[in-house]
């Protein structure tokens, strides 16, 4: 199509180089994941006006819960693994019932919004063949260890290339977790119809003053994208600082 080749947006053509010239090449086919993908993200970041806030969160108090939750799993045998990304899923779905303007869809022609009373989360995963993102619903409504076994049995599925279109549907804001690979912070793509994505990366301990010395906290690098259409730069930083302060103290998601 034309956008596809950039004639739809008065680009220059792409520039045709033959390689081979220059010393040994190989050609090799898109898997079928990167071509839809492809074409959606291209979509997404031409017709979405983009803004990512940066932020750390300290998850020194998470962590040491999350780790005697696992132990304590563990002991009465029930098969489960908690990991950080599930306090994540429900500090993002506090969120967006205090923020609903991020719990929203744009209009083709921009004129109106649609505001969900449903709270469905996007998780990408990691897979062989690709990047992949099952969506996880009424998150809102579902407790820790609920939310764990789903995510591990839906992971499972995606690495097997099991997940079925509906799996993948109804999403209403997505999380990019990179905390197992590395990176410090990165700018997500925004998953159009939504209006934004959280971007996770790797904790790491740091030096935080308390007011009297500095002590060493695990602190989680946050990169939240928006679409500048419905979401300002303030209300960006509200919410941001909203899923840093649920996931600072979690004792807040019960509020």
């Amino acid at each position: 199509t034309g956008v596809a080749n950039g004639a739809g947006l008065g680009l220059l053509p792409w520039p045709k180089v033959d390689f081979s010239k220059f010393g040994e090449v190989e050609e090799v086919e898109l898997s079928r994941i990167n071509k839809i993908s492809g074409a959606n993200l291209h979509r997404n970041w031409v017709m979405i006006p983009h803004v990512t806030h940066f932020d750390r969160t300290d998850i020194t108090d998470l962590e040491a819960f999350r780790k005697e939750q696992n132990k304590l799993a563990e002991k009465q045998k029930l098969d489960v693994k908690i990991t950080p990304v599930v306090f994540i899923m429900k500090a993002v779905a506090k969120a967006l019932e205090a923020y609903p303007r991020f719990n929203s869809s744009i209009s083709e022609d921009g004129q109106k919004l649609t505001l969900k009373k449903y709270i469905n989360i996007g998780v990408a995963v990691d897979t062989p063949n690709g990047l992949v993102v099952p969506v996880f619903k009424n998150v809102n409504k579902k407790g820790i260890v609920e939310l764990s076994r789903e995510l591990m049995e839906v992971s499972k599925k995606a690495r097997d290339g099991k997940l079925s279109g509906s799996d993948m549907q109804g999403g209403c804001f997505t999380i990019s977790s990179l905390g197992g690979i590395g990176t410090t912070h990165f700018t997500p793509i925004v998953n159009a119809p939504e209006v934004a994505i959280l971007g996770v990366s790797k904790s790491e301990m740091m030096p935080q003053w308390n007011g009297k010395e500095f002590e060493p906290r695990l602190m989680l690098p946050l990169s939240l994208s928006f679409d500048h259409r419905v979401i300002d730069g303030a209300d960006g930083a509200r919410f941001l600082s909203y899923i840093n302060g649920v996931l600072a103290d979690i004792r807040r998601l019960v509020m």
